[in-house]
């Protein structure tokens, strides 16, 4: 058997971790109980190592290829615990979670009772960058205690307070500390901290007689929740992922992609549209017409209504609509030099309103000598005629 350690590599448990397969503490186990395998033979010792060429098998089987770390934003509601496993049997994030996310780690802790931004990853050594104190990264919290917090209190969280309880004595890292608003009883407070120790907000503010009731953190370094809903996860794209890690790691990436429903080996469905059946397909089915070889006779179909056939129905005669004409005016000639149809139309209604003139002024002066003649002609005064008065006789 491989016994001895190598001296250069990653010890297999954490190979077999990487790979997405187990966690660490169970890969070691694996190990132990002759499950894995190192070029073929059998390996009892967790500490041995492992280099870039060598073939490891679990159960016979090799191990999925390792793909480029993966970063994922989810907004953990109240009552579940951040931990794989639960000695109580209570609900934990990580059952919550849609299986097609794979075997994932969470980044950093948030209590039972705390909700919010919890960072996911798939690759375990970027969770250990992400979560040590030298990182400086900023988590910020909305906190609402119970209480009336004044000043002097929250000076003290600035400077980095003593605390003395149950759990035993420690001293905080100074917190950036701001009081949004007194509602009531309550106050919302924004906590920043870059130390992330064990309940250090709720431990901190008990110690000021400040009780908290709600805890939600909303930024974690440069992720932030944003309008993220309960329970929903969302991966960050890894162009976004390189940005906002910068200089902090210096691993592979995963790419992007597109899935459906992608198993926890990693393996998934790439979106994208079914082609459209040619026409051969579609005579395999049963429908349509084989296409021909070469180009149709007669060049391409034209678009639109074909014409009719007129030779087939000589009893229709054929209409054409009169040309547009410009009205010249009448004696004028047209724009060609000559006059048209539309100026003796023009000259025609002229002629005719000339007359229909004549007409009125030649009503208007009988009108004038005799008032009655309207009633005598049409019963009734014309339109636009008033009845006039008799003219007055002259006296004596």
């Amino acid at each position: 058997m491989t016994d001895a350690p190598s001296r250069s590599g990653d010890r297999i448990a954490k190979v077999i971790a990487r790979a997405g397969l187990a966690s660490r503490r169970d890969a070691e186990k694996m190990v132990t109980d002759g499950r894995v395998t190192l070029n073929g033979k059998p390996v009892s010792n967790v500490a041995q190592n492992v280099g870039p060429g060598d073939r490891v098998t679990v159960d016979g089987k090799p191990l999925p290829e390792a793909e480029g770390a993966r970063v994922w934003l989810y907004n953990k509601p109240v009552g579940l615990v951040v931990s794989e496993k639960d000695e109580e049997g209570r609900d934990t994030v990580f059952d919550a979670l849609r299986p097609t996310l794979g075997r994932v780690l969470s980044v950093g802790r948030l209590d039972l009772n705390s909700e919010g931004l919890l960072l996911l990853t798939n690759d375990g050594g970027l969770k250990r960058r992400l979560e040590l104190p030298a990182t400086g990264w900023l988590r910020r919290y909305r906190v609402r205690v119970n209480g009336n917090p004044d000043e002097g209190a929250l000076q003290r969280l600035r400077d980095g307070i003593a605390v003395d309880d149950d759990t035993g004595q420690d001293t905080f890292a100074p917190m950036q500390v701001t009081l949004d608003r007194q509602q009531g009883a309550n106050a919302w407070l924004t906590v920043g901290l870059r130390e992330g120790r064990n309940r250090e907000i709720r431990r901190a503010m008990a110690a000021l007689e400040l009780y908290v009731n709600r805890l939600i953190r909303v930024s974690y370094g440069p992720f932030q929740l944003g309008t993220l809903g309960s329970g929903a996860v969302e991966e960050v794209r890894p162009r976004v992922l390189a940005d906002q890690l910068g200089g902090l790691w210096d691993g592979d990436l995963a790419e992007a992609k597109r899935e459906i429903g992608a198993g926890r080996d990693g393996a998934g469905k790439t979106r994208g549209r079914n082609p459209r059946p040619s026409g051969d397909r579609l005579v395999q089915k049963g429908r349509g017409a084989a296409r021909s070889e070469g180009p149709k006779e007669g060049g391409a179909k034209p678009r639109g209504k074909p014409a009719p056939d007129r030779a087939a129905r000589p009893d229709r005669p054929r209409t054409v609509k009169p040309p547009v004409t410009r009205n010249d005016g009448p004696g004028r000639p047209s724009a060609k030099g000559a006059p048209t149809a539309g100026d003796d139309t023009m000259r025609d209604r002229r002629g005719e309103r000339a007359e229909t003139k004549q007409a009125k002024a030649d009503r208007k002066a009988e009108m004038r000598a005799d008032p009655s003649v309207s009633l005598r002609k049409g019963g009734q005064r014309g339109r636009g005629f008033t009845k006039k008065k008799a003219p007055k006789r002259p006296k004596g």
